[in-house]
Parts: C-alpha cells; sequence; structure tokens
C-alpha cells in the first residue's frame, strides 16, 4: 500500500490535477537520467528530468507474493543523453529505474510507484521500447556455487588469481582490415598460437568504440595477418587503426588451467567428480560379479 504525502493526498482529491511521470535511470557505473513525460523539465532530490523522451508507460501491476511484476516503458530518443548506440553498447544493461508520479506544479507533492531495474529493451534509430522488472526478479538468478566438471571462475578475477596484465596472457594489436563489425585483420599478434586469445577479452582503446569490450570467438592466423572474429557485433563501427587491448581467453577446462595459465590450485571446477558413467557402471569380476551381474561360480 502506498502512502501518499498530505499535500499530494488532497491535490488527488481536487477536481484538477496536474500529474506527470518522472522515471530516474541509474547505470551500473553510477551515471543517473531523468526523463518525464511532462512538457518542461521538472527537479527534485537534486535531479532533473528531462522532458526530452516522449515517455509513454503501459498498466502498471501489482500482485501479491513473490511474483515479477513488470511493466513496459516507450518513448522517442529524442534526448542527447540517451541514444541507440548507449544501448546497443549495454551501458544500461540491468539499470536501476525508480518510478514516480509527480504533481509538476509542486514537484514536492510525489510518491515512489516503483523500483526495478531495466529488462528486454527493443530499440530503432528513432525510439525505444524497454521493460522495466519489479525486485522480485533478483529472486529468479542463479545463486551459489554449480558442482560440475568445468571452472565456474572468470579467468583473472579474484577467485581465478590470473595476472592477465602479464605479457604472456595480454597484448596490444591495431585493426588493419575491417571487414565488418565482428570480423578484422589485426597487427600485433603474431607472437602467439591460434586460439590463445579465444574466448579472451578484446578492449578498444581509440576509434569509435573506444571504452567498449567484447569477446573474442576466433583466433587464428592467415596470409593476410591475424584474424579475429568477435562473438557480437560492436555497437559501433570498427576503423582501419583502430587500436585495442586484447587478453587471454579460458576454456574453463582443468588441463587448460594447469597447462596454460600453470593455476592448478586456483582451479574452481571439479575436474575429478564421479559422472554419469560411474553412477551406471556394473560391478567388475574381481567383486565376485561378472559383467552381468550374476554371481561367480
Amino acid at each position: 500500500m502506498k502512502t501518499l504525502p498530505p499535500g499530494l493526498k488532497a491535490h488527488l482529491e481536487s477536481a484538477t490535477t496536474t500529474l506527470c511521470w518522472c522515471w530516474k535511470l541509474t547505470a551500473a557505473d553510477g551515471r543517473t537520467l531523468g526523463f518525464t513525460d511532462h512538457d518542461e523539465a521538472i527537479t527534485f532530490e537534486g535531479q532533473t528530468y528531462e522532458a526530452a523522451s516522449g515517455l509513454t508507460p503501459s498498466e502498471m501491476h501489482t500482485s501479491l507474493g513473490l511474483a515479477v511484476d513488470n511493466m513496459d516503458v516507450s518513448g522517442a530518443l529524442s534526448s542527447a543523453a540517451l541514444t541507440e548506440s548507449d544501448l546497443a553498447a549495454g551501458v544500461y544493461d540491468n539499470a536501476g529505474v525508480e518510478l514516480y508520479r509527480v504533481n509538476w506544479a509542486s514537484p514536492l507533492q510525489r510518491v515512489l510507484m516503483r523500483v526495478g531495474n531495466l529488462g528486454e529493451v527493443s530499440r530503432s534509430s528513432l525510439g525505444f521500447s524497454a521493460e522495466i522488472r519489479g525486485l522480485a526478479h533478483q529472486l529468479a538468478q542463479p545463486a551459489g556455487r554449480l558442482f560440475q566438471f568445468a571452472c565456474d571462475a572468470d579467468v583473472g578475477d579474484e577467485r581465478c588469481g590470473v595476472d592477465l596484465s602479464a605479457p604472456r596472457f595480454s597484448t596490444e594489436g591495431r585493426v588493419e582490415e575491417v571487414l565488418d563489425k565482428r570480423r578484422f585483420t589485426t597487427s600485433g599478434l603474431g607472437g602467439f598460437d591460434d586460439g590463445w586469445f579465444a574466448r579472451g577479452r578484446l578492449s578498444f582503446e581509440s576509434g569509435e568504440n573506444a571504452g567498449l569490450a567484447m569477446e573474442v570467438k576466433v583466433h587464428r592466423q592467415t596470409e593476410e595477418g591475424v584474424r579475429l572474429e568477435l562473438w557480437r557485433p560492436m555497437p559501433r563501427a570498427v576503423l582501419t587503426g583502430d587500436r585495442f587491448r586484447m587478453t587471454a581467453g579460458c576454456d574453463k577446462q582443468f588441463a587448460t588451467c594447469c597447462g596454460k595459465f600453470f593455476n592448478t590450485l586456483n582451479f574452481r571446477g571439479h575436474p575429478h567428480m564421479p559422472g554419469n558413467d560411474f553412477a551406471v557402471s556394473y560391478p567388475n569380476s574381481d567383486d565376485g560379479i561378472n559383467d552381468g551381474g550374476s554371481l561367480v561360480t
């Protein structure tokens, strides 16, 4: 149940209301943006809500229990602060969202209607449609560790412990020939074996994608040079001369951890765990039982 400020309650009970929607977007890096469907900007609590989004929210549903309450918001990309390329680059993935109902004539009269996270976003060059998920959606996310053969750490993180800044696991390169936003030929990687950087991370240091990163799918030597293919296209154009830094990848297998990274003690998988073959195997004849399961006489 929402508790309304006295001023807002009296305003809602009046014959004429001056209400609008305001929503605040908080990205993972701490950047905040504010938008409103009112025709003028509104400011409260130090945040300015731009009248530039053409915001249109769907119906809002709230249910009992732990069901996830979702709503959709559609708008026009008319704000210089919120661009199609930023949405494509994942800048606002899972961003925090606060949705307010505000009396635009007196912004002190407002109520927080919903807190959640930005979910699936459909976008075009002129507009977008975003799903706002309630906080209960976090309860549906996997938590804890899995008992499995493969390592569940990310290479280079605190649990892994590998120093990816070492020359053996890191290098700089330059784009020489561009096929598309995923595939290009590079220089600076000639001293590494094929596949050394597969599943690694490529971070652009110059060009239109500066500051963005993507996982490497293919790394191989060709007659033209070292060919790289990314798992997904970069959100902006890749150009000849773009500089990048790349770190070695890991397939999370025990043999790779031992032979490539010399990190056996920090392997976070269970390579010696009995599998399905062990569970369905037959006792052998040394135990007095033959392969068919009958006693040896």
